[in-house]
């Protein structure tokens, strides 16, 4: 408004300059006098003004023709658009002018500037594969998602910005949650222009999701060829889908296939638990034993983990639990102070009622890695060293309030889950699980280790425990369970819900 304002009294200040400069040229004497060909003319200063005026406009003109001359002359010699190029020279200006314009406030987040400068832009230029781009831009930005999807429908008509209007209405379907249209989208995206980093990266995650397993190789293998994709991850994300997708081939029945699948999934990723796992299970429905225990040598040498050490049973589930020891040392040797490796071992000689080479087995971990697990096991333990009962549920009441130890955790969003899968089901990315502890919670017992008198009575010889800040009590593998009689049993429970 004051920028009106301002542009009115202008207009008027140079109106009334401009009438008070003639007036003084009327009021003037004398003029110029100008000779030519022995012939004088003498001009009053207000045709000496006018004169000059009309002289700049017939050199305007003068310009005009000759651009006009020339512009006949390249058409004659073959440009077939030089005369309209001439007509439209100015219109061409202020179209380009609303265009840098647009950009300009979309780069702003101005939405509804900008889609009025499109709109001028449309108007002088009327080349829609260029001004079509700023619309949609334009009202993205003001949030005009209808108008959006509009002008992307128009970008598809023409060849060379159909990409962009194919991509542009996936990413309006992924807003909007329909995955399924916005996986349709991302297949002609790709199609349109395989080497986009961008579309594949979409495509694959979307593959991934509907657990499009094969179609999703595919589309990494095409990140691989065109240097999106380092060879070491793809390896092992390819890796990931042949497991994924062998795990498919077995829920359809086709054994041979998985088994295949499963087996190429471990040689791509030896350290690949879940694959190693598959493999090993392939091998000793095959009756290969001994490659089955192989595999799980080398995964185990990679990473120890209990789905590793449960398949390994399953090599020989008859054994009895001293021939279970002595053939499980070609695990336990390999690793021998991990973690994973001592609880093992502690199990093993339980099941074999040995427990005093339990306790040494478990050696330190009571006091550097209490979880429930390590603390179940020491419960079993004093159980079977006719320990009092009293110790035995303070073992376990200390397990209520101990971390679940390591376990299938996101490394991008830390959403824990309880079994291995492809991607994530908090943040829906691929490969992202990891075995490894959890973050810590706020989830805790009311008073933490002050509690246990009131659960268990006088606790004994039960080791002090600090309190920690996880209450689940049993861990995803195997353990030893220690029964509590009906009373402890009832209070423990409750006081976990607590």
């Amino acid at each position: 408004m004051l920028w009106s304002l301002i542009k009115i009294l202008l207009f008027v200040g140079v109106i009334v300059a401009i009438t008070w400069g003639l007036g003084m040229l009327l009021e003037t004497s004398g003029g110029v006098r100008v000779s030519v060909a022995n012939t004088e003319f003498t001009f009053t200063p207000l045709m000496t003004i006018l004169g000059l005026v009309a002289m700049l406009a017939a050199f305007w003109v003068l310009l005009k023709v000759i651009g006009l001359l020339s512009a006949t002359f390249h058409f004659l010699n073959g440009d077939e658009t030089a005369i309209s190029r001439y007509f439209t020279r100015n219109r061409e200006r202020k179209g380009f002018e609303a265009l840098a314009d647009g950009l300009m406030a979309v780069a702003s987040g101005e939405g509804r500037t900008a889609m009025a400068k499109a709109a001028k832009a449309e108007k002088y230029l009327a080349r829609p594969e260029l001004t079509n781009l700023l619309a949609a831009q334009a009202a993205e930005t003001a949030g005009d998602s209808k108008k959006a999807q509009e002008v992307y429908k128009r970008l598809l008509t023409d060849e060379r910005t159909r990409f962009v209007g194919v991509r542009g209405i996936m990413k309006q379907k992924l807003a909007e949650g329909d995955t399924d249209t916005a996986l349709k989208l991302a297949e002609k995206a790709f199609a349109l222009k395989p080497k986009h980093e961008d579309t594949q990266d979409v495509l694959l995650s979307l593959q991934a999701k509907s657990e499009d397993w094969t179609g999703a190789r595919k589309t990494l293998n095409a990140k691989l060829k065109h240097g999106s994709l380092p060879r070491d991850v793809h390896r092992r994300r390819d890796a990931v889908l042949a497991l994924s997708e062998a795990k498919d081939v077995m829920l359809e029945g086709s054994s041979i296939e998985a088994r295949e699948t499963a087996i190429e999934a471990n040689r791509l990723s030896p350290d690949l638990i879940p694959a190693a796992v598959l493999a090993a299970r392939g091998y000793i429905e095959q009756g290969k034993p001994k490659y089955a225990a192989r595999v799980i040598k080398k995964a185990w040498g990679a990473q120890p983990h209990p789905d590793l050490a449960a398949v390994f049973a399953e090599i020989d589930p008859d054994e009895t639990p001293e021939a279970r020891i002595k053939r499980f040392s070609a695990l336990t040797r390999v690793s021998p102070e991990h973690a994973e490796t001592k609880m093992l071992l502690a199990e093993l000689n339980i099941a074999a009622e040995d427990f005093p080479a339990g306790r040494r087995a478990i050696g330190d971990l009571v006091e550097t890695a209490p979880t429930a697990r390590v603390l179940t096991i020491m419960a079993a333990v004093e159980r079977g060293e006719g320990a009092d009962d009293a110790v035995v549920r303070g073992w376990l009441t200390r397990a209520l309030s101990a971390p679940r130890g390591p376990q299938w955790v996101c490394e991008k969003c830390q959403n824990v889950h309880a079994h291995w899968a492809p991607t994530c089901a908090g943040c829906g990315s691929l490969d992202t699980l990891s075995w490894t502890d959890a973050p810590e919670t706020s989830v805790s017992m009311p008073a933490g280790t002050a509690m246990l008198p009131l659960i268990v009575g006088a606790l004994g010889n039960t080791p002090d425990a600090p309190a920690t800040e996880d209450a689940e009590v049993v861990p995803d593998h195997e353990v030893i369970v220690v029964e509590l009689d009906d009373d402890a049993a009832e209070k423990a429970a409750d006081q976990g819900q607590k």
